[in-house]
């Protein structure tokens, strides 16, 4: 029987043991996500599957690992729109991107937790409607394989699509949203001629590898949800993935201030959190 008490608190010590056991048996790193957040998204999975205690969730996870996938992705989930924060997108077109095109021929971009896709589709209209997407490539990674199928399906459902519209009028589009969009049922289906340049990809940001290097590197709205240890970890690896003067840009609420390789950045937009790396 599910027990309401449950819902009240979830012992730190349950906490570091399921972090151990998905360790151990699945190779995921939990250990330095932000303790409240973390407790928060599993006491949703409790509630969720109807689970009256962390050894329940153990012995769900050890008996089905299908049901992995969809823990991971209950503890990683995102919310995300199309142009969210439309100044930002408007920075990107007006400056960032033309300053890099400036400097070569060609640009590589990584949408660094990418959810469902709604930040790589604004990618590609916006380069589209510049005339630099064909000279462009695109890569898209996320922890959670289910949702980079769904970001591969390239498909929103209606109900979001009046914000994505306002979103793209606020940012100045030049079209309607429509334009790169067919209606198939409930859904809107995005173009896929415009993820002719886009790979997306699974990637552990925090045990994952140095896999490339980019111009431009997009991490908004993933490291809150990680401690100070583990954000300076990711902001390392994300130095490394970066060519020298290439581009970073992290969330509103997010910062490279005070983490260890701050002294190799520069501040280009400190109100968008944008940054220019200088030093190797």
């Amino acid at each position: 029987m599910y027990r309401d008490s449950m819902q009240e608190e979830i012992d730190v010590t349950d906490i570091k043991r399921l972090t151990h056991f998905i360790e151990n048996k699945y190779d995921y790193d939990f250990n330095n996500y932000a303790i409240s957040s973390y407790r928060r998204r599993v006491k949703r999975v409790l509630e969720l599957y109807k689970l009256s205690s962390v050894d329940d969730l153990i012995k769900k996870l050890t008996a089905s690992p299908s049901f992995f996938q969809e823990f991971v992705s209950e503890i990683t989930v995102n919310v995300t729109e199309m142009f969210r924060d439309p100044s930002y997108w408007k920075l990107l077109k007006e400056d960032v991107i033309p300053e890099l095109f400036n400097q070569q021929e060609r640009i590589n971009i990584w949408h660094a937790g990418c959810s469902s896709g709604e930040e790589v589709f604004t990618m590609t209209i916006l380069l589209e409607e510049m005339g630099l997407l064909d000279r462009s490539y695109i890569v898209a990674t996320d922890i959670d394989l289910s949702i980079i199928d769904k970001a591969k399906q390239a498909s929103i459902r209606l109900k979001n699509m009046e914000l994505n519209q306002q979103n793209y009028e606020r940012y100045g589009g030049k079209k309607s949203i429509w334009d790169y969009f067919t209606q198939e049922g409930n859904y809107a289906k995005f173009s896929p001629s415009l993820l002719r340049h886009t790979s997306f990809r699974k990637h552990d940001l925090v045990k994952g590898p140095v896999f490339s290097k980019f111009d431009l590197i997009l991490c908004r709205n993933v490291m809150i949800y990680f401690n100070q240890e583990l954000q300076n970890d990711v902001l390392t690896k994300l130095h490394e993935s970066l060519f020298k003067y290439g581009v970073l840009a992290v969330g509103s609420k997010e910062s490279l201030i005070w983490c260890d390789i701050s002294h190799k950045f520069i501040i280009l937009n400190n109100e968008e959190k944008i940054y220019r790396k200088i030093k190797e």
